[in-house]
């Protein structure tokens, strides 16, 4: 998803509005525009890695600023902290690719 947003001319956008939405959760996850999309996956799941362990309540906040539902992940068969971190990422990657998406090819 983050090579195909790279393609697209997308990819700087979607950092934007990660980073847009961890900070309004008060959890700023700072990533530079030019970091690789490898890198990126990696800090986004150990933020939520972080979040999950630490500081639940805001893992939850961040969940409903980025607008997953609860189904989405109340369901997750994992049971190893590392593989429900690298789960939610996905999850947070995949509705923030939507809006930025949306917001690009729906403008008014």
């Amino acid at each position: 998803m983050l090579q195909y947003a790279a393609s697209v001319q997308l990819y700087s956008k979607l950092i934007k509005q990660i980073n847009k939405d961890f900070h309004m959760a008060n959890f700023p996850l700072e990533a530079p525009l030019h970091i690789s999309p490898e890198d990126f996956f990696a800090l986004l799941r150990e933020k939520i890695y972080f979040l999950l362990l630490e500081r639940f309540s805001e893992f939850l906040n961040l969940m409903y600023l980025v607008d997953i539902p609860e189904r989405s992940y109340r369901n997750i068969k994992e049971n190893d902290a590392v593989e429900i971190a690298e789960h939610m990422a996905l999850l947070v990657l995949k509705r923030e690719w939507q809006k930025v998406w949306l917001k690009t090819n729906y403008k008014p």
